[in-house]
């Protein structure tokens, strides 16, 4: 391999400044310390080699790139690699010699090895100069005292012997050992055993490390190589390999969030082509140039790690294959499906590799002898574990947490051509794995490779006999082959042809996704009605004792019990405001005033659930009363006194309920000591506070687990903790008058007295001025530029502010306590952005990395793009000055939201967006009505699938399928699909998922062709025409006489066939 850096992770040496910089996780470390010694005696004959005393040396660091199990044991029981580091296990002691600084760092462990297994942690300080001889002796007579209670049997010593000695410490310890008059015995196979299932925190790293390889391979390579190749340039394999390793140790520049320290590679990229193919990992690319002439391979094979774990993805590309080329790619593409799910729990090792023989020996028996030996092998710490190589002969069995390099390929494959640089190539496809409790999990899926994603075609002087020569070889699974093609007959294919292309297999993709959901999720039952309020018990008066002394037989109201006394046969009878349901007053002409009130009675349709109705139905109840009173200000007085105490009441049960249904939270922990608090200053909140005080603008505060904003009143202050935070936003004001920062929440907070998943704080950048005198003013006055360069200044002020204010709570994120709740502020793209309707207001809709938002107007849109199910767009056509925008989520019990009369001139724009975020979208002509589409989906999940899932709003698949069928499909089709519908009976019962009937008929008799230019006459005579077509049995036969006359009486009525036709057309 080339020489590169040492591969165990940024603290290579173990060394820094002080011997602080770095920490040891003692609860990692406890936790892989008990399970490396109870498996070392669980397995001590087997996998131990009988080893009574352990013993690991660590070479010196080196620039060359190598896997080591010395240095493995160290990251994965330290943390780091320790260079020039003998450790020895015993049963009751631990030795480890090192430098002064590493002993320094391994001070921490003492503890928690003496509690974890019982054993004391010896430090040997090895001096600068000294060859440690000394410390050597120590731990060798320590070792031999082991035996001493054992009828002076010599103990044996475990090491590893694949590992030979480096650096003049390792050659000393090892002519010692060898002297020592020890047994010694390998222990290769228990550290391969041990490392083989990893914990939570090595998959963590693993799926980090497989999520920067295919971003690599998906956002760098195979745009760099289709560049190359569209442009015609010489560019040679080794700079494609420099170039992509660059971007590998850059994590941002290809879309990935990971800290640059953290990452590295695991070999140098490798790029072959042009002949000269070399499967093996230990490849290098040469400094020949890229071939991509017609009949050439392509193998791109790269591997990063995290945290020094590892991860590794292979793509082959083809450009102008022929017959050979493609029939081994598809036949290694399915071996390579088959291998990777024979990776179950409880399954052989050697049934993966069986399973990929299966596929080869079934569909091309011609290739077996050019398959590779194995299909790949174990991956952790190091890039090839040993013991866990996917080959027919490994009879080990698959545990969920071993994670697998799934590697195969053709090698040395020949075919009939005169190009020497054609005549022989190789096919390699690699993935990694992760066995889990129910099966696998491709991590790198996100790089594709199937057929159209890795197939380019050219525009060659031999195309057109090769395309005869396909064509006549070919069968009718050859129609799956689609190419993505670069160049075409007409020049570059089209974006929408590429787009087309993408969201069929998107379609696939998500039809598969949704099968499994919904067959894992039961229909779900319930009337959508809300579940019954529960609500305190409504008493005023707990005895009569309480009540106030009558004073006359008038309304009263008794705000301190928050009731109302009403005079019913001569007595005071108390009601609790609660019950109220309405109260009125009204005036008649003798001047009498009436008192109208009405109560909450079960029963009553649109009336509220509540505990106290629903508790006492066996009850009779009082439903409405009203006085009569000639005192027109007494009766307005009481009135007010009823509605202002009911109000107030309402307020604060609805509060109470609200704040009833909250997710505790946890508490804000102070900076305190720490650090400093990260501040932002003069900021409005939204929602805003309650009450009709001065609104006052407060301080936002980031501490230790959250933020807190305050304002000069004790009452206003919210707490946002960290791992409640879903998103979070920063937002410059460009064209807008505010900068702010915004997040959307996993759970409600009550700001003031209002529920909220979305909290807002801003700050105004212009100041609202207003000029005394409407005259004009000059471009040219010195004030005018004086005003609105303080206004320019103000506002890149804010901005800066803001995003300091951001840097920093970014910086703070980063650390390894949040590393799990992978928060970001995220900014809006704006020209991305749309115009659109949202709710009741136009507004400027705004893409961001994971969301679609719009942050402006209120109430806010915050839209997760992760679960969108798919997008609808509505009201595409010709003619259109604006369409609508339907947003399905996965949770089917979500309502739609809609964004309406958005701009026709936005559309390319969302639907690239749309296409480059992997969201699936349809097209169709009319507003649909989606809550009966849900409804029809959850009730049948099975059948929905069975009829194409979402395919029924595909509306190229619905035309062509109408055509070539006489039924269409009736479950999931929408009406505008559906010719029966139009002439059916106005006594239908079948329900339409448009929205109106009527809408589709006059849509479609506008832009039909043979509906241009008609009078009003004309279209008079073909409806009354219709109308007779469809039988208006029922009317009178005066009625059908009146139409018969009035039709006469105009012009000649035209054949009744074809205004039957022209109601049968449709879009």
């Amino acid at each position: 391999m080339a020489e590169k850096r040492n591969v165990n992770g940024p603290p290579a040496n173990g060394n820094a400044s002080g011997g602080n910089a770095y920490t040891i996780d003692l609860s990692t470390f406890s936790r892989r310390l008990q399970a490396l010694y109870t498996h070392w005696r669980q397995h001590k004959d087997e996998l131990w080699g009988s080893a009574d005393v352990l013993a690991v040396a660590t070479p010196p660091p080196s620039e060359d790139l190598r896997y080591l199990k010395s240095s493995a044991l160290n990251i994965w029981l330290l943390g780091y690699e320790f260079p020039e580091t003998i450790m020895v296990f015993g049963d009751k002691r631990i030795h480890f010699m090192c430098s002064q600084k590493k002993a320094s760092l391994l001070e921490v462990v003492k503890k928690s090895a003496k509690e974890t297994v019982d054993a004391d942690v010896i430090v040997h300080v090895k001096a600068k100069n000294d060859s440690g001889s000394s410390q050597m002796d120590s731990m060798l007579r320590a070792i031999r005292s082991q035996s001493k209670s054992d009828d002076d049997t010599v103990p044996t010593v475990g090491y590893i012997l694949r590992e030979a000695p480096e650096g003049n410490l390792l050659e000393i310890w090892s002519d010692k050992l060898k002297d020592s008059g020890l047994q010694l015995s390998d222990i290769t196979n228990g550290l391969s055993d041990i490392f083989a299932v990893k914990d939570k925190n090595e998959i963590t790293c693993i799926k980090k490390a497989a999520y920067l390889t295919a971003c690599a391979m998906k956002n760098f390579v195979v745009p760099k190589v289709e560049k190359v190749i569209d442009e015609e340039k010489k560019v040679t394999h080794a700079s494609l390999m420099d170039e992509t390793e660059k971007a590998i140790l850059d994590p941002v520049k290809i879309g990935v969030k990971l800290k640059a320290d953290n990452v590295d590679i695991c070999y140098p990229p490798i790029f072959q082509s042009g002949g000269n193919f070399d499967l093996r990992p230990s490849a290098s690319s040469n400094d020949d140039y890229l071939y991509y002439d017609s009949y050439s391979v392509i193998i791109c094979a790269i591997g990063s790690r995290y945290n020094s774990y590892c991860s590794n993805v292979a793509r082959t590309y083809l450009i102008d294959s022929n017959a050979l080329q493609s029939k081994a790619y598809e036949v290694l593409l399915k071996a390579h499906e088959a291998a990777i799910l024979a990776l179950k729990p409880g399954n052989r090792v050697s049934a993966v590799y069986e399973a990929a023989v299966a596929v080869v020996e079934r569909d091309a028996l011609e290739l077996l002898p050019n398959l590779t030996k194995s299909a790949g092998t174990g991956i952790g710490l190091e890039f090839r574990e040993s013991g866990l190589s996917l080959n027919g002969k490994n009879d080990r069995v698959l545990k969920a947490g071993m994670v697998f390099n799934v590697s195969l390929g053709f090698q040395n494959l020949q075919a009939k051509t005169s190009n020497p640089k054609n005549q022989t190539f190789s096919l390699l496809l690699a993935d990694t794995v992760i066995v889990t409790d129910d099966g696998r999990d491709v991590t790198t899926s996100t790089s594709s490779k199937s057929v159209k994603d890795v197939a380019y075609s050219f525009n060659e002087d031999d195309e057109e006999e090769e395309q005869q020569k396909v064509k006549s070889e070919s069968t009718v699974q050859d129609s799956d082959f689609s190419k993505a093609t670069l160049r075409s007959d007409n020049g570059e294919i089209s974006k929408e042809e590429l787009r087309r292309q993408h969201q069929a297999e998107l379609a696939r993709q998500k039809n598969e996704e949704t099968a499994r959901r919904l067959a894992g999720v039961g229909s779900g039952s319930g009337d959508g009605r809300n579940a019954v309020r529960t609500a305190n018990e409504l008493i005023a008066y707990r005895s009569v004792n309480e009540l106030p002394p009558p004073r006359e037989m008038m309304i009263q109201v008794d705000q301190k019990n928050e009731a109302i006394l009403l005079p019913i046969y001569g007595s005071m009878v108390p009601f609790h405001v609660g019950t109220v349901k309405t109260v009125s007053s009204q005036q008649d002409t003798n001047r009498n005033c009436y008192v109208r009130i009405i109560f909450n009675v079960p029963g009553t349709p649109f009336s509220p659930h509540d505990a106290n109705s629903m508790k006492n139905q066996g009850a009779i109840y009082l439903k409405e009363v009203s006085f009569r009173s000639k005192d027109p200000r007494h009766i307005s007085e009481v009135v007010q006194l009823i509605k202002t105490l009911r109000r107030n009441v309402m307020a604060r049960e609805s509060e109470r309920a609200e704040r009833a249904t909250l997710v505790s939270q946890e508490k804000l922990v102070f900076a305190g000591n720490k650090f400093k608090p990260i501040r932002l200053s003069d900021l409005w909140i939204r929602p805003i506070f309650g009450g009709r005080a001065r609104k006052l603008s407060g301080t936002l505060e980031a501490h230790t687990n959250g933020f807190r904003y305050s304002t000069s009143r004790a009452d206003e202050r919210v707490d946002i903790m960290f791992a409640n935070i879903k998103h979070a936003f920063f937002q410059p004001a460009e064209k807008e008058m505010i900068t702010l920062v915004h997040f959307h929440l996993h759970n409600h907070i009550m700001v003031g007295n209002k529920k909220t998943k979305d909290v807002q704080f801003y700050c105004e950048v212009m100041e609202l001025v207003q000029t005394i005198g409407g005259g004009k003013r000059s471009a040219y006055d010195p004030d005018e530029i004086e005003e609105e360069q303080r206004e320019r200044d103000r506002k890149n002020k804010i901005n800066m502010d803001f995003q300091h204010f951001v840097n920093r709570v970014n910086d703070l994120w980063g650390q390894a306590q949040f590393k799990g709740l992978d928060l970001e502020f995220d900014q809006p793209l704006r020209e991305l952005g749309f115009h659109g309707v949202p709710h009741k207001a136009s507004a400027f809709i705004v893409p961001t990395s994971s969301c679609l938002v719009e942050l402006i107007e209120t109430p806010f849109v915050v839209i997760t793009l992760s679960e969108i199910e798919i997008v609808n767009l509505e009201r595409v056509g010709l003619g259109q000055k604006n369409f609508d925008l339907a947003i399905v989520f996965k949770d089917f019990k979500r309502d739609v939201m809609r964004i309406d009369s958005i701009p026709s001139s936005s559309l390319d724009v969302i639907k690239e967006w749309l296409d480059t975020t992997d969201t699936k979208y349809y097209e169709s002509r009319l507003n649909l009505n989606w809550r009966p589409i849900l409804k029809t989906i959850t009730d049948d999940p099975q059948k929905f699938i069975e009829e194409g899932g979402w395919e029924f709003l595909n509306l190229e698949a619905t035309d062509s399928d109408s055509d070539n069928s006489e039924e269409s499909d009736q479950g999931y089709e929408p009406s505008d699909a559906e010719p029966e519908s139009v002439s059916e009976d106005d006594d239908s019962d079948s329900e339409s998922l448009v929205e109106s009937e009527d809408d589709e008929e006059d849509d479609s008799e506008e832009e039909s062709e043979e509906d241009k230019g008609k009078t009003w006459e004309e279209l008079e005579r073909e409806a009354s025409t219709a109308d007779r077509e469809n039988g208006a049995e029922s009317d009178s036969e005066d009625e059908k006489r009146r139409r018969k006359m009035k039709a006469l009486g105009k012009s000649r009525v035209g054949p009744s066939s074809s205004a039957a036709s022209k109601r049968m057309k449709f879009r």
